[in-house]
């Protein structure tokens, strides 16, 4: 479990955005604070994987305290000028979410960091395109889940069904379990290869030409 503090100035919306972390798969909320001096102490005290900062604290402006948190960051805030995001990110930030926001936009971030910290697993050493992916699937969910052209709920149904499967699959067995046309499906899952978000790799059968299966990479 990806273990997450929330600071926020305001209890009640730190309340909601806990209740948002708490519907994502694999994350768990393991303190609350309100000012930077109560964030200073849960983060020695509770060792987070993740903190969820906001900029607007009663004591302190969360882009100054951010630096010595020496811990993942994403900042939930409604500062939504330049300058705030650009010291956010140079501060260290791995992503920015304006305020007020949807569950889905937060749980869209907190999935990418998840694959994220799948990725850059602590333990061994990474090839450059590993590095690369890493960086990639951080914020590939950030954007809308399908290409020009093409039906967002069509690609998030593709993508939820491999997210959700234990095994690689085709195009035809996505087809016939969402009840949609092979050729569909197979430009969908081109376009979440081509995106980074699946893998694609060739099925030998025993017998006919062998097939491209998918297999999300989270």
């Amino acid at each position: 479990m990806i273990r997450t503090l929330i600071v926020d100035d305001d209890f009640r919306v730190a309340g909601v955005h806990a209740g948002f972390v708490a519907e994502v798969p694999g994350f768990v909320v393991v303190g609350v604070a309100n000012t930077g001096v109560e964030a200073r102490a849960r983060v020695r005290e509770l060792a987070p994987d993740l903190v969820l900062l906001d900029v607007y604290l009663p004591d302190e402006s969360g882009l100054a305290l951010l630096p010595e948190l020496r811990t993942d960051t994403i900042v939930l805030s409604a500062a939504s000028d330049t300058r705030s995001i650009r010291d956010a990110l140079r501060a260290g930030a791995l992503n920015y979410l304006i305020k007020p926001f949807t569950t889905r936009q937060l749980s869209e971030r907190l999935t990418g960091y998840a694959r994220y910290r799948a990725v850059l697993a602590e333990g061994r050493a990474l090839a450059q395109h590993e590095v690369d992916r890493a960086f990639r699937v951080l914020h590939e969910q950030d954007r809308d889940a399908a290409p020009k052209g093409q039906s967002t709920t069509t690609a998030r149904l593709v993508s939820d069904r491999l997210r959700q499967s234990a095994h690689p699959l085709s195009a035809a067995e996505i087809a016939g379990e969402l009840g949609m046309a092979r050729a569909t499906a197979q430009r969908y899952l081109t376009a979440l290869a081509d995106s980074g978000a699946v893998e694609m790799r060739l099925r030998y059968g025993a017998t006919g030409r062998p097939e491209h299966e998918y297999s999300w990479t989270g």
